[in-house]
């Protein structure tokens, strides 16, 4: 047998990376490997929870703002734009802290892997760390946004939430994206380049990996592109679930043979409280079970009807496994459990990949997209009623799960990371 390889997973401050990456480290860890987590302030405890080593970064300048709760709420305004006005509004302002967070966690960083190691480095961030790329172990990207985080000519621009039928739009996007982000973009290149790191071509802030770099897009949502990633250093994963405890739903006062509607927004989209109270209006009037989460704003919601259970945290594999209609912000992580299990998605995305999902859930036909904030209670309704009454859409959906399944996509990723591990220490010691 193979030596027990340390694999040090590294995921960007966010629920969505962070528990994808707890799939992976699942099955590294059944695999008999040691998978450890470096994680950002502010989330220690993520992964302890999950029975994984955690070593968080501590924030090389004290009293820098890390908290991304703040942030978001700081440009909630943003979420009711286009994904063209939000360049200027959130994007470019979340890069630009995002490359500050880089740059604070960069020494830290760096005195960690030393201590730590590690074989490989699993890296599902957006940007790269110097100190990642100067570990002396080979890293392997996650891209855990959507597809189109990896550019082609045939593929919409990154957070732009284009249609592949609205092609003239691509280049008005792809150039006011570029000038929004280039100070951003030239600061970070100063300052991997003190590093001794050579910087990605503008407007990307991360290269592929030389090693590997693991996509989770499912085929059934899968763009063609013009110039086919290398399948040697580019594997799509077919979905990438993490386990999870079983959910049982709870009893309602009515309804509880109805179908089961989960409705999540992530950690961040939780905040929109009002506009979740509006959907709950509707929710009230149909034949159905609602699951809301509600995140750290579970106690603002004091009247709830019959039909609608709210909580602050779900175990969401488990849950959407069970569901009749996932409704979402087109988050990747959400998308590609709906995808697994055969659920259709509602997505009313509101920032960065959500927008890019939403679509194409709609050009695929595994789901349909709602503007988060412009619709009504009729079409909010009917959108719902829809989707549940779609049977060939729902048995298409069921096909493609059990295709997912089979794909096996936790586990294919831990074997080609466990190769790379490997790879890298067979190279070392030859040398």
């Amino acid at each position: 047998m193979a030596s027990a390889k340390t694999i040090a997973l590294f995921p960007e401050a966010s629920y969505g990376a962070a528990l994808n990456c707890v799939g992976i480290a699942q099955e590294l860890r059944r695999m008999g490997h040691r998978p450890v987590f470096v994680c950002h302030p502010g989330f220690g405890g993520v992964f302890s929870e999950y029975g994984f080593p955690e070593y968080p970064l501590a924030d090389a300048e004290a009293g820098r703002p890390t908290d991304w709760n703040d942030f978001i709420e700081r440009h909630q305004d943003a979420f009711r734009q286009s994904p063209l006005d939000q360049i200027e509004s959130y994007v470019e302002p979340t890069w630009e802290a995002i490359v500050d967070t880089a740059m604070r966690v960069e020494e830290p960083l760096r005195q960690l892997l030393a201590r730590l190691k590690p074989d490989a480095v699993v890296l599902d961030n957006v940007v790269m760390f110097p100190a990642v790329a100067n570990a002396g172990a080979p890293w392997v990207r996650v891209v855990s946004c959507a597809e189109t985080e990896i550019p082609d000519a045939d593929v919409p621009p990154y957070l732009s939430g284009c249609g592949m039928d609205e092609r003239e739009c691509w280049p008005a996007f792809a150039a006011r994206y570029e000038k929004a982000v280039a100070p951003a973009h030239r600061r970070f290149a100063a300052f991997l380049a003190e590093c001794g790191v050579k910087a990605p071509a503008a407007p990307n802030f991360l290269d592929p990996s030389p090693w590997l770099n693991l996509l989770l897009a499912p085929e059934i949502i899968r763009h063609a592109r013009r110039r086919p990633l290398d399948p040697e250093k580019f594997v799509f994963l077919d979905g990438c679930v993490r386990s999870e405890a079983p959910y049982t739903p709870p009893r309602f006062a009515s309804h509880n043979d109805a179908p089961l509607v989960l409705t999540s927004f992530g950690s961040l989209g939780a905040m929109d409280v009002e506009m979740t109270k509006r959907m709950i209006a509707v929710f009230a009037r149909l034949p159905c079970r609602f699951l809301v989460n509600a995140g750290h704003w579970r106690e603002d919601y004091r009247e709830v009807p019959d039909n609608v259970f709210i909580d602050s945290w779900f175990p969401q594999p488990s849950v959407v496994e069970q569901a009749d209609l996932f409704i979402h912000h087109g988050g990747n992580n959400s998308f590609c459990e709906a995808l697994y299990y055969g659920v259709p998605s509602l997505i009313m995305p509101y920032c960065w990949d959500g927008h890019d999902n939403a679509v194409r859930a709609d050009e695929t036909g595994v789901g349909r997209r709602l503007d988060r904030y412009g619709w009504s209670e009729a079409e909010l309704e009917g959108a719902i009623r829809a989707l549940l009454g779609d049977v060939a859409m729902r048995q298409r959906l069921k096909a493609n799960a059990e295709k997912m399944r089979k794909a096996a996509g936790v586990t294919r990723a831990a074997e080609e990371i466990v190769k790379v591990a490997a790879g890298a220490l067979s190279a070392v010691r030859a040398s």
